[in-house]
């Protein structure tokens, strides 16, 4: 996997969801989250080496500057010749190289420490975004279930006055009925007398 660059976590786009209340796809924000984790953990990686590397150097470098310490008392008391000021410019070069691989380390630990700070502060924002975005997702659907609910609500009440209304023109037509069979039988009765 290629180590993800500031561009790459900066445009990164995500599938558009089918709907607001399915959200993105948890595979697709995974795998990027799993990205940002190793590239973090590879430029962690490196500070570590590019640390002992410059500690090292810095060793290195006292290293030198105590032999050049001892070296010079050694060259004044000897006689100036040639081969002398050759000898005094020798460890004076090395000096240099030692001096421009600690600065060179210096600033290679000063752009990593930069990349990091940079992937981590992306990395909170992306972080605080998706936490926006739940709480959204999240405030939405409650939204949309209490809506729903109360719908329902009035749905139940309308049939079950419904119902009522049912029961009362039920009772109101077995009385009729029951009236009008009455009168039948009475008037079969009076009939038949």
């Amino acid at each position: 996997m290629a180590q993800l660059t500031e561009q790459d976590v900066v445009n990164k786009q995500f599938k558009e969801p089918a709907s607001v209340a399915e959200g993105y796809d948890q595979d697709d924000v995974d795998f990027f989250l799993d990205e940002v984790a190793e590239t973090i953990a590879k430029l962690t990686a490196e500070k570590a080496e590019l640390e002992e590397k410059l500690a090292r150097a810095q060793a290195r470098v006292t290293e030198l500057e105590n032999a050049q310490g001892l070296a010079q008392p050694q060259a004044a008391a000897a006689a100036p010749s040639d081969a002398t000021a050759t000898a005094a410019l020798a460890p004076i070069s090395a000096n240099d190289e030692a001096s421009q691989a600690t600065s060179v380390l210096a600033m290679a630990k000063q752009l990593h420490d930069k990349f990091v700070a940079d992937g981590k502060a992306e990395n909170e924002r992306l972080i605080a975004e998706g936490e926006a975005e739940k709480v959204r997702i999240v405030t939405e659907a409650e939204d949309i279930h209490n809506r729903t609910l109360t719908k329902l609500e009035e749905e139940r009440s309308l049939i079950e006055r419904k119902i009522a209304e049912l029961r009362d023109f039920e009772r109101d037509y077995r009385t009729r009925l029951k009236s009008y069979l009455e009168s039948l039988l009475h008037n079969v009765d009076s009939n038949q007398q």
